[in-house]
C-alpha cells in the first residue's frame, strides 16, 4: 500500500530521522512524537502547495485541529529514517480529513497510521468559516 500511495498526486512525503530526544525509557520513540511528526508533515505539505502560514494570515483564517487518531503498529528506534506520508482524504465546506502513514523505508514497515480532522476558522475569534475554493484546489482529495 505505501509504495502505491507515494506515486499518487496529492500525496506528500515528509522525511525525518529519529533523534535521541525522541526516545523514551522503552528505547523507542515516545508516542507523542508521532503526533508531532504528523503536524510537521501537514504544515510542510501546506507550504509545498503554496500555503505557508503567512498566506493564511493574509486570508484571516487557518486550520485548527478538531481531533487526532493514531494507531501504533511497530516502534521506531534511534537513527531510523522515517517518512511521514500524508494526504487530504476529504475536503468539505469547513472540515478537512487528513490521513497519514508513518513508514520506515529501509524495510517498508508501516510504523503507524493516523488521521486528523481539521476545521477552518477565522483567526479573529476562532469561529468556523468556509474553506475558500482556491485553498480547496491546492489539496486534491485522495480517496484512500
Amino acid at each position: 500500500m505505501t509504495a502505491d500511495l507515494a506515486a499518487i498526486p496529492g500525496v506528500f512525503d515528509h522525511h525525518h530521522t529519529v533523534a535521541a530526544d525522541e526516545i523514551d525509557e522503552l528505547d523507542h520513540v515516545n508516542n507523542l512524537h508521532y503526533l508531532a511528526w504528523t503536524q510537521t508533515a501537514a504544515k510542510a505539505h501546506s507550504i509545498a502547495v503554496g500555503w505557508p502560514f503567512a498566506r493564511y494570515r493574509e486570508l484571516g483564517a487557518t486550520w485548527v485541529v478538531r481531533s487526532h487518531a493514531i494507531e501504533y503498529l511497530c516502534p521506531a528506534r534511534l537513527g531510523d529514517a522515517v517518512v511521514v506520508r500524508t494526504w487530504v482524504a476529504e475536503m468539505g465546506k469547513i472540515l478537512s480529513l487528513r490521513r497519514y502513514e508513518i513508514v520506515r523505508p529501509a524495510d517498508a514497515v508501516v510504523l503507524a497510521t493516523a488521521e486528523t480532522r481539521w476545521v477552518f476558522v477565522k483567526l479573529a475569534g476562532q469561529s468556523l468559516t468556509r474553506v475558500p475554493a482556491e485553498l480547496q484546489a491546492a489539496f486534491p482529495v485522495v480517496a484512500r
